[in-house]
């Protein structure tokens, strides 16, 4: 069963669709998950150029090489094991950021304006 039940359908001037559509391109979401967002008051980010993907990829190649490299050396006794998953995780949580600030989507608050007396 489905979750959202009601449809709501409405139209659009050719400049609004020009603009939803750009918009839509610029976050690589699609219509419903952007109206949606902007429902709940979130502002999309635009989706990342490719480079940002292969930096991402590329430290995340880094960070497997690491733990891979911790394993053998805790293994072998080398290495101070707790010292390393602290690293370990400020790594992880350093990963986490870059993708909460490149690509997670940001809450905003709407003002209603009031009447002055």
């Amino acid at each position: 069963m489905r979750t959202r039940s009601i449809p709501i359908w409405f139209r659009v001037n050719e400049t609004e669709a020009d603009y939803l559509n750009e918009i839509v391109k610029r976050s690589g979401c699609n219509r419903e998950v952007l109206l949606r967002a902007m429902i709940e008051g979130y502002q999309l980010c635009e989706k990342p150029d490719p480079e940002f993907y292969k930096v991402m990829r590329d430290m995340r190649n880094i960070g497997n090489n690491l733990n891979q490299l911790a394993a053998k050396a805790h293994a072998l006794g080398f290495i101070d094991a707790p010292k390393f998953e602290e690293e370990a995780k400020k790594w992880d949580q350093f990963q986490l950021s870059i993708r909460e600030y490149f690509l997670a989507p940001k809450k905003v608050t709407h003002k209603i304006p009031t009447k002055e007396k």
